[in-house]
């Protein structure tokens, strides 16, 4: 018996781990690009820390996530903050390329990536939770194993980006397709949902256009407003 429920524990504790590695790909694009405007010393501080809280808001939301996305309009209204904060990284990314590059701080790139992550963790926690079978413990443990996974992602993101600048435009891309899959997920649009299943993959596409195109124009104007003066 001792020998099954270790099994069971160990069974638990790897899935756990896995899901987190699938799920944890867009929440280390977000920490690489708020982290990414920092200066080199900041960016380290801001990828743990924002890999830290976000898997201690992944705990205290498990909890309550089932509960939380039975609640109308919060997935819709968790979705226009993703869409607004996809287009502002977006925007100050264009706006800080060249030679006036500028640098963030690290409160604020903390701050983003604890906004996104809260948004983005909330039905990602229900795997979790269903994998951890009511075992705080085994779900606890799961999750601070992720921590490095997430804080790995983030880096190598951040490395990427640097050479690869096309990645910037779609990682806030994947934001954007994120918030779309987000508020078409809300409770009330289920009904509209279930009558037009196509908008599963049409939201999201409109909420990634929509992130690229205003980011990209919202850049574009700064930088020509920037010229003038």
């Amino acid at each position: 018996m001792e020998l099954l429920q270790s099994l069971d524990f160990w069974i638990g504790l790897i899935e756990i781990i896995w899901i987190n590695i699938i799920l944890s790909g867009d929440n280390a694009v977000v920490i690489a690009l708020a982290a990414r405007s920092l200066l080199p010393k900041q960016q380290k501080r801001a990828i743990l820390f924002g890999s830290g809280a976000a898997v201690v808001l992944r705990i205290v939301l498990t909890v309550v996530a089932a509960k939380l996305l039975a609640l109308p309009f919060l997935q819709v209204v968790g979705g226009c903050l993703l869409l607004w904060i996809g287009v502002q990284l977006l925007r100050d990314e264009e706006e800080g390329e060249g030679e006036g590059k500028t640098h963030g701080s690290l409160m604020a790139a903390v701050r983003t990536i604890l906004i996104a992550d809260l948004v983005m963790s909330l039905d990602n926690v229900i795997a979790v939770a269903a994998a951890a079978q009511g075992s705080m413990v085994l779900l606890t443990l799961g999750l601070a194993i992720s921590i490095p996974l997430v804080v790995f992602g983030a880096s190598l993101m951040v490395k990427l980006m640097e050479r690869f600048p096309l990645i910037i435009t779609v990682g806030a891309a994947l934001i954007g397709w994120v918030a779309g899959e987000t508020i078409i997920g809300d409770v009330i649009l289920r009904g509209i949902l279930t009558a037009a299943p196509w908008l599963h993959y049409a939201a999201p596409a409109a909420g990634a256009l929509f992130v690229v195109g205003v980011g990209k124009m919202l850049a574009a104007r700064g930088r020509a407003t920037q010229t003038a003066g």
